[in-house]
């Protein structure tokens, strides 16, 4: 199933594919309200692929270069004040 990168509403079956994950895990997150679902009619479940982005981008691991990088500037500012 190929998913067309313009189409914002995702199926179950899209959103598993589009997370690469295994079906019980999407029923998991959808059960635990870890992640945003639609249910229209009470009928089958529905993504918008914005918010399937936003789950999948929590809990970023930054590179050391990136958290030196950071605390450079953090001390830079604190040092100016």
């Amino acid at each position: 199933m190929e998913i067309k990168s313009e189409k914002k509403i995702l199926s179950f079956k899209e959103a598993l594919e589009y997370l690469d994950v295994s079906p019980s895990l999407l029923y998991k997150l959808t059960s635990q309200r870890t992640i945003t679902y639609f249910k229209p009619n009470g009928g089958k479940i529905y993504f918008k692929k914005t918010d399937l982005d936003h789950w999948m981008l929590q809990n970023e691991s930054k590179s050391v270069d990136v958290l030196e990088n950071e605390l450079f500037n953090k001390l830079k500012v604190r040092n100016n004040v």
